[in-house]
């Protein structure tokens, strides 16, 4: 069973910046792919980005491309999301997820979910 816990989140104005973090426990880190999901009120959860299991491979949905940035450091147990010029619609609870497997694009449901970290941009 793996567990995941998102830190970072809080309330930034439009074009600022901030980084989530999503450390893993309870598995072999390296074993999976990891990601983000995001979710606003009312509306399905959507998939933002990924990133292989070794790094090599990263994944992004088309209203985040340039902006946001995915990491892991395999080392750590440990994925990121940087985000930059931050925009009000990038406000949502922001969720890190995991799947065992090498790739994943977000087209089907991860195996793991954390509990969420709430991204507020005020304009």
């Amino acid at each position: 069973q793996v567990q995941l816990v998102e830190s970072g989140g809080g309330l930034v104005q439009a074009g600022g910046s901030l980084r989530l973090s999503c450390a893993a426990s309870g598995g072999i880190f390296s074993n999976y792919a990891m990601g983000w999901f995001r979710q606003t009120p009312g509306k399905e959860r959507e998939f933002v980005a990924s990133i292989s299991w070794a790094g090599s491979t990263t994944y992004y949905t088309d209203s985040v491309k340039g902006r946001f940035t995915i990491s892991r450091d395999n080392a750590k147990n440990t994925v990121y999301l940087q985000m930059n010029s931050l925009k009000p619609e990038d406000t949502a609870v922001y969720y890190c997820v995991a799947v065992r497997r090498q790739y994943y694009t977000g087209n089907y449901g991860p195996d793991y979910w954390g509990q969420g970290t709430q991204v507020t941009v005020s304009s």
